[in-house]
């Protein structure tokens, strides 16, 4: 028997560079046509991805256990035009051939492991909403706001011509804010607030509203910003500093149960020019805004990022992005991971222990993350959305021309991911729910 070749395993981006500035030209609604739906109906339903059952005694008891998906449900699929199976349980990563890893992949949905068949239910589809070519407006935050069904997106850098652009080096970030009236019937207008957000980026729900990372500019601190959901935008300042030491620029934050508010903050503002010299390391906070309490609970990233917690609160996963800098440097010996902790109750406070490798992206570097109810994670990849199961096991792939830097659960299996340019709806199986929401 000849000796077989190693198989590659099929990529379609480089990785996840920042665009360059444009021009800020926005429109104040569009609307978006239907887009064919593909229907897959051939293939069994195999096991769920369901999390273990195995519970962290140190884990807070009043957290949410996550929920389970029955496993004997059946789904038929009709054909497997936007599917394509990686690797069987019965299959070695072994093939007689090289597959190229810029060949194109026509099927957005990548099977690594049966179980991402249950999430992806019956009739998974991937739809583009919106393609702007104008300016990258679909980037970071993506905050679904369910009473006024409404989702707030944060741009990319855009070039700002005005006066008091200068201590941001001429750059601004918009935030969009996109009202849904079903899946594909939409307005869309830009946030006008009475107060100006200094280069937002990433965001949560937090409240009646969100909470949005002011990155800051050479003058105006970072920090933590609560907006209100509904007009005209009111914005307050939850936090600026860290005893009275400048943050560098928060990138993504999540909330947890107890009302507390967890952030990253790399230095990614001073690396493209808009923020100063940093002052403080690269870390992750916990700030608790009943009391004022704020301190650091995670160190030792190269570049810390996206943030999100398990349905249970019992683990958290940050990702480092170390592999792009701010500048656009790009050195893959560098870190392109998620890092997971368990979270330990002591003296009724919080602490992050048991520091592990949660997942290496293949594909660029993992930004915004997310979990879902069963608690599988989500992350923003290279070449689109990536999960894996709670062992870290990648089970699926959702394929996204250009990569995905991050993006935001919905109703129902709903989610929307941000292209730069680019809008794109997915639909998964109903019972496929983001664990923030739940809905």
């Amino acid at each position: 028997m000849s000796k077989p070749t190693l198989w590659h395993r099929p990529k379609t981006s480089d990785g996840n560079l920042l665009s360059p500035g444009h021009k800020v030209s926005f429109s104040d609604s569009s609307k978006a046509s239907d887009r064919s739906k593909s229907s897959d109906r051939d293939r069994p339903r195999r096991d769920s991805a369901r999390p273990s059952t195995a519970s962290n005694s140190n884990s807070r008891p009043s957290s949410p256990a996550p929920q389970r998906r029955p496993t004997s449900q059946q789904v038929a699929w009709s054909d497997s035009r936007n599917l394509q199976r990686i690797n069987r349980q019965s299959e070695a990563l072994w093939q007689s051939t090289l597959v190229s890893p810029t060949a194109p992949q026509p099927k957005p949905f990548l099977i690594y492991h049966d179980s991402f068949l249950s999430l992806l239910g019956s009739n998974p589809t991937l739809q583009l909403l919106i393609h702007d070519p104008r300016a990258p407006y679909f980037h970071e935050a993506g905050v679904f706001h369910p009473p006024t069904n409404t989702l707030f997106i944060t741009s990319n850098q855009l070039e700002d011509s005005s006066p008091d652009a200068v201590t941001t080096r001429h750059k601004t970030i918009v935030i969009t804010k996109i009202e849904f009236f079903s899946p594909t019937d939409f307005t869309r207008d830009k946030v006008r607030c009475p107060e100006r957000n200094y280069m937002a980026n990433g965001g949560t729900n937090y409240r009646d509203g969100l909470i949005i990372c002011a990155q800051g500019s050479l003058r105006e601190p970072s920090g933590l910003i609560y907006m209100e959901a509904k007009r005209p935008h009111k914005t307050t300042t939850l936090l600026n500093n860290y005893h009275s030491r400048p943050f560098n620029s928060p990138n993504d934050v999540v909330v947890h149960s107890d009302g507390s508010i967890w952030f990253t903050d790399p230095i990614y503002g001073y690396e493209q020019g808009f923020r100063p010299k940093p002052q403080l390391p690269q870390l992750v906070y916990r700030f608790d805004p009943s009391t004022g309490d704020i301190r650091v609970v995670a160190d030792g990233f190269g570049r810390p990022n996206g943030i999100a917690f398990s349905p249970d609160e019992s683990t958290i996963y940050i990702t480092d992005t170390d592999l792009i800098h701010g500048d656009g440097n790009t050195d893959y010996r560098r870190a392109a991971t998620i890092y997971a902790y368990s979270v330990l109750w002591e003296h009724n406070s919080p602490y992050l222990t048991n520091r592990r490798v949660f997942a290496y992206a293949d594909t660029g570097a993992p930004d915004g993350i997310k979990t879902d109810v069963y608690g599988n994670v989500y992350s923003g990849c290279g070449d689109g959305i990536n999960i894996w199961n709670p062992a870290g096991t990648l089970i699926g792939k959702i394929q996204i021309d250009g990569g995905c830097a991050n993006f935001c659960f919905g109703r129902n299996g709903e989610m929307w991911c941000f292209g730069e340019h680019k809008l794109w709806r997915v639909k998964l199986n109903d019972d496929t729910r983001g664990a923030l929401l739940a809905i």
